[in-house]
């Protein structure tokens, strides 16, 4: 059992280094529809993107741009 346990500690581990996706086209071309100069580091046009064309919530939106290092 504790064997079992540390394989599946392990493997959360191994998951959580997997590199972030890459923002898709059809993010870039929302972006670039709803804000012309879009500014990914620009805290309220990060949200409304991600909002509207990730289809996010305002939290879970406001700690990805926080994260990604939006102020």
């Amino acid at each position: 059992m504790q064997r079992a346990a540390a394989l599946l500690a392990i493997a959360f581990m191994m998951a959580s280094c997997w590199p972030e996706r890459e923002t898709t086209g059809t993010v870039s071309a929302c972006a670039t529809e709803l804000f012309h100069p879009y500014n990914a580091k620009a805290f309220d046009q990060c949200v409304e993107v991600c909002k509207k064309c990730d289809r996010g919530t305002t939290v879970t939106c406001t700690t990805s741009c926080t994260l990604k290092g939006a102020r």
